[in-house]
């Protein structure tokens, strides 16, 4: 039961034809599954504030301070993610952090009802931005098992797989408020998924010895102007996609009157094309560039805020609603570039080495 593999060398042709690529896409699509779960409870607070009516006592700045909660909690917890893996397992932290999500979603359930205190929601919610940090571990133990040549293809899954999350739970929201018209139906789809998931990483999944969490690289990397630059670009585009996530029923809700089904029959469609499209991103920067696809990118989706600003103040949902998918449209193009520029820039800078003298390896 403990599946420990001790020796792995995907850049081994006769080693990954002969066993290594079946364990390393078993391991990707296990994975899969359980960042997708991760992905809609670190979101799921879009969904439950839908629900929340006058009755709760909330006003609109209440309910942005609730969704914005997890999303700051999920962002910080992904550094400490990306090293557990190496840590204790890549199969280990999936169960873990799978079965972890039980937590906030029971909790939600348990104080899902007027009368509960702000605080209260807030710190639910917290712990459900948890969530987040599974895509970080995710995605650094999907990145050990696979070879350079294939790692573009598996991570590109791995990423899309997890963000069709965020649409994913905002479906089901629909259906809820359509059907049942309870929020805790919602959290109670969700457990038995969650406990499917922390089962199938236990029985199916593999842990790499040899996986390394290189702190050292992390040092080195905040000294490096070209990682602040991409973050601050990253912020932009994934930053931008989780963020409209989280609060583009909410918008809906306050600025047009929206109903919570009216709302919900709308939200989930940004989050879905903003996921299936992110690989185009990566495609497009194969072709022209990843810089050039993020300048352009940003020069969309300036445009694009200020249409949304426009059909606000004239009172357009149709304007809106199109202006408001084209930002979850170039968020997801845009996301998909900047995940190609990294390791360009990089694969650059260590050429650059090799020409001046350095030895390859170690450039």
């Amino acid at each position: 039961m403990s599946r420990w593999i001790e020796h792995w060398n995907p850049e081994d042709e006769a080693e990954w034809q002969a066993g290594g690529k079946r364990i390393a896409t078993r391991n990707l699509w296990f994975s899969i599954l359980a960042e997708h779960l991760g992905f809609s409870i670190w979101t799921l607070w879009s969904v439950m504030v839908l629900f929340m009516g006058p009755q709760y006592g909330f006003n609109a700045a209440d309910k942005f301070l609730l969704v914005s909660t997890p999303t700051l909690v999920g962002a910080i917890v992904r550094i400490p993610y990306t090293f557990a893996p190496a840590r204790f397992g890549g199969r280990n932290w999936t169960v873990f952090s799978a079965g972890l999500l039980l937590i906030p979603t029971l909790l939600a359930a348990v104080v899902m009802h007027p009368g509960t205190s702000l605080g209260t929601f807030m710190l639910v919610a917290a712990l459900g931005g948890v969530g987040g940090g599974n895509f970080a571990s995710s995605m650094a133990n999907i990145n050990a098992f696979f070879p350079e040549r294939s790692k573009g293809w598996a991570l590109g899954l791995n990423a899309g797989g997890g963000n069709l999350g965020v649409a994913a739970i905002q479906l089901i929201g629909l259906l809820v408020i359509s059907l049942a018209g309870s929020p805790r139906t919602v959290l109670f789809v969700y457990v038995p998924l969650l406990i499917i998931a922390a089962v199938c990483a236990l029985l199916f999944m593999d842990n790499l010895r040899s996986m390394s969490g290189d702190t050292k690289a992390m040092r080195e990397i905040v000294k490096d102007s070209n990682a602040w630059v991409m973050s601050f670009l990253y912020i932009g585009t994934f930053g931008s996609f989780i963020g409209y996530s989280f609060a583009f029923g909410l918008v809906l809700q306050n600025q047009f009157g929206r109903t919570p089904l009216q709302a919900a029959s709308l939200t989930f469609l940004g989050p879905l094309v903003g996921s299936l499209i992110r690989p185009v991103g990566g495609w497009l920067a194969d072709r022209i560039g990843g810089a050039r696809v993020t300048l352009w990118t940003f020069l969309a989706l300036a445009a694009a805020t200020g249409l949304t600003v426009f059909a606000s103040g004239v009172r357009s949902l149709p304007l809106f609603v199109v202006g408001f998918i084209a930002l979850f449209v170039f968020s997801g193009l845009g996301n998909g570039s900047t995940y190609k520029m990294i390791p360009a820039i990089y694969r650059a800078k260590a050429q650059s080495q090799i020409e001046a003298g350095a030895p390859a390896e170690e450039a």
